[in-house]
């Protein structure tokens, strides 16, 4: 970056301001209940505006906003739309998660699967969530990175290492309730530069020339709109910064946190895809990060506002990761291994946070592309759908159960592998498009996920 030294002081000054500042302002858990289930001083757990504002700014990530922009740029209004659809995720999992509660007294996804699968499915699923976490870390620092130099710069790698050692060091201060305390003073100042980037960049064409720019064609980003419809029906189900928040507090509760951040996340990301649809207009090419290319064009102010946007999206979501990894490694994998939770639950979660934000961030540093964290994630797990939504159609704890979960589970995850190695061959694609291929394995791979989930208990029905 070419900045006068003031402003670069300003740039990597606010990093700083911002770590120190989310350190002083969030609350030293207290116990157990406050580092692993956000339970304030006296007991309490989160109150629903807390927890919705919690859920929205944890999955309003960094890249997320950026994809969104790039998507924008490339197709117009259909790639925003296409990428805003991943939102309709929350409140389908809240209905999922209250249905799961009620029916089956589920306390987690983890304590579900081990009663109804067996401890072999809920591994299976454990193995799921820790690359769901993993993913987390690298493609949100690497979008902050990527405001500081360009991929792969001494800049570009300082930033997201110096982001990660500041969201760190508050994460392991209050674990979850630090997260949703955060998340609340994150969400404030998310949607004020978010409304500042918006006035800044949105005036130039209006909403007409915004909104009308792209083309509902197949080819067009159709195709990878129908892919995020699909893929909402089980994207939600391996995201425990999502599904932890949906058995912390009163299921009523739960469900109204989840429906209004679903719908204010939707509205969101359609919106800032316009910052993609404006740079679209004004010819500029942007690569990988449009919104960084366009606010570098538009002079300081404007890139200062963008970066604030993104350190607030970036950090909500990756203090989230942190507490749901420190919750994952110290209380359910213990619960899975059939053994108490460790006298030093609270320590073990803390080396967990420590030892991720290291390993974590080797992707960024390597470079990967952030939007891959999304589509071939959200392929590998397509077979969570039906395990999930179609809950009761087995008997708990019978071999057809487990069978149901392996043959549903397995084969959408060798279905993401073959997609990312590029085995997958052309007769599966959809259309002519981008994403024509990704369509196909994930239209086809649902119904043979949901096949295999059926499959089972209808043989041993007809045995019986």
């Amino acid at each position: 970056m070419n900045d006068p030294v003031v402003f670069g002081f300003a740039f990597w000054g606010f990093l700083v301001l911002y770590g120190v500042g989310m350190y002083a302002l969030s609350p030293r858990a207290v116990g157990r209940a406050g580092f692993f289930d956000g339970h304030d001083e006296a007991g309490r757990p989160a109150g629903t505006w807390a927890l919705g504002a919690s859920i929205f700014i944890s999955w309003i990530f960094a890249k997320s906003i950026t994809n969104a922009a790039n998507l924008g740029a490339t197709y117009g209004i259909v790639g925003g739309l296409a990428y805003a659809t991943y939102w309709l995720s929350i409140p389908l999992a809240g209905w999922a998660i209250l249905r799961l509660r009620r029916r089956y007294g589920a306390t987690s996804l983890m304590s579900f699967l081990t009663g109804r699968h067996g401890r072999l499915a809920a591994l299976a699923f454990s193995i799921a969530i820790l690359v769901r976490l993993f993913n987390e870390v690298w493609s949100n620092t690497a979008v902050v990175g990527g405001y500081y130099g360009p991929a792969g710069s001494s800049e570009f790698i300082g930033a997201a290492l110096l982001f990660t050692a500041a969201t760190l060091f508050y994460s392991l201060k209050g674990g979850l309730r630090s997260s949703i305390y955060t998340d609340v003073l994150q969400t404030g100042l998310f949607v004020l530069f978010f409304a500042v980037v918006l006035l800044l960049v949105l005036p130039t064409h209006g909403p007409v020339a915004l909104v009308s720019t792209g083309e509902f064609r197949l080819d067009a980003g159709v195709d990878l709109l129908l892919v995020a419809a699909l893929q909402v029906l089980s994207y939600p189900f391996h995201d425990p910064v999502l599904t932890d928040r949906g058995f912390i507090t009163e299921e009523r509760r739960m469900l109204r946190a989840f429906v209004w951040a679903g719908a204010l996340g939707f509205v969101c990301i359609l919106l800032f895809s316009l910052v993609g649809v404006h740079a679209r207009l004004e010819g500029l090419a942007g690569g990988d990060n449009v919104p960084a290319a366009l606010a570098r064009s538009m002079g300081p102010a404007a890139l200062f506002a963008m970066t604030i946007v993104m350190v607030a999206a970036a950090g909500s979501t990756l203090d989230s990761t942190f507490s749901s990894l420190a919750r994952h490694v110290a209380q359910e994998l213990p619960q899975l291994a059939g053994r108490p939770e460790p006298q030093r639950a609270v320590a073990l979660g803390m080396g967990a946070m420590a030892l991720f934000a290291i390993i974590g961030n080797l992707p960024m540093i390597a470079g990967t592309d952030i939007l891959k964290a999304t589509t071939i994630s959200g392929t590998m797990v397509i077979g969570l759908a039906p395990i999930f939504l179609l809950a009761g159609f087995t008997q708990p704890g019978t071999r057809a159960a487990k069978w149901s979960f392996h043959l549903a589970f397995w084969t959408g995850l060798a279905l993401g592998v073959l997609l990312a190695m590029g085995l997958i061959p052309d007769s599966w694609a959809i259309g002519t498009g981008k994403y024509a291929r990704l369509l196909g394995v994930n239209l086809y791979g649902l119904l043979l996920c949901t096949a295999g989930y059926l499959l089972p208990p209808l043989i041993a029905g007809r045995m019986r």
